[in-house]
């Protein structure tokens, strides 16, 4: 296919709020492209169109407002941007959930919410969507899964599951589309200083103590800048690649899966055990001074 190209397009754009969503909504204006923006979040996405028009006056931006677990309003959004927009260039599936705490930790209802924003409104949304893309010639769809769509650690069941049926999802629909001219991209971001895991839930039978300590060892894996994660995204998209990861937190663990696809989960037991706190070797004592002969005792 030939490169994607961005002026003058129309981009649907989920979890456009804060996170890699805000800096694809930068970089998209940046690039030439109408932008058609959906949240939850009503400050903060009122925060990046007032950034975007002041820095790109001439791009049209519009906003929807929508609780992606929300199936209802979801397919209500859905069908007034496909009756607005019956043409669409760019469709990209970022917004995205986080729970943490293992399967036997997790109520069902908590487990389903996971689903229906990381997963089922992916697909709601490409189903309502994809005659628009189709009908504009170079279109193309990013579904952004995650590097646990390429893995799957003890304790995210919910959301390992939810990444895993988007990465499937989408490269079922990258081989389906060849015909009709869409590409599609399946996106995996490593750690992305993004706002998930302070905004993650827990569940309902995690301790305090257990989460404070998951949630500290997970934040230091959040070293890329969201911008980096964007730029990395759309020149992926530029160039049609199907599947794009980002930083080696996403690159190595990816390769370990394919060498060790059965054992991989030990290596990551290893790597997230907690490290003894290092206990300082006690000094030697110190040899007395000899007293000075001359001195008078």
């Amino acid at each position: 296919m030939r490169d994607f190209v961005f002026p003058g397009g129309t981009a649907v754009l989920t979890g456009a709020a804060s996170g890699i969503g805000e800096a694809l909504a930068h970089g998209l204006a940046r690039r030439g492209a109408d932008l058609v923006l959906l949240d939850r979040d009503a400050e903060r996405l009122d925060a990046v169109v007032a950034a975007i028009r002041a820095a790109y006056p001439g791009r049209r931006v519009e906003t929807h407002l929508v609780d992606l677990a929300d199936a209802d309003a979801t397919d209500r959004v859905a069908a007034q941007i496909l009756g607005a927009h019956p043409r669409i260039r760019l469709l990209v599936n970022n917004a995205g959930v986080a729970l943490g705490g293992r399967f036997d930790q997790v109520t069902l209802d908590e487990f389903l919410w996971v689903i229906e924003i990381n997963f089922r409104a992916v697909v709601r949304l490409t189903h309502a969507l994809l005659p628009a893309l189709k009908a504009e010639p170079g279109a193309h769809l990013v579904n952004v899964s995650s590097l646990f769509g390429l893995i799957a650690p003890a304790g995210q069941a919910a959301y390992s599951a939810s990444k895993f049926a988007v990465r499937g999802f989408t490269e079922a629909l990258k081989h389906e589309l060849v015909d009709d001219g869409v590409g599609v991209t399946s996106v995996h971001p490593g750690g992305i200083r993004t706002r998930i895991a302070s905004s993650a839930r827990v569940g309902s039978g995690v301790s305090t103590e257990e989460y404070e300590a998951g949630r500290k060892q997970f934040e230091k894996l959040l070293s890329i800048d969201p911008a980096k994660a964007a730029e990395v995204i759309l020149r992926g998209v530029e160039r049609r690649r199907g599947r794009v990861l980002i930083g080696w937190s996403a690159k190595l663990p990816d390769l370990l899966a394919r060498v060790a696809p059965a054992g991989y989960g030990k290596v990551l037991a290893l790597g997230m055990r907690p490290r003894p706190a290092r206990v300082p070797a006690p000094r030697p004592a110190a040899d007395p001074v000899p007293s000075d002969p001359r001195r008078p005792a």
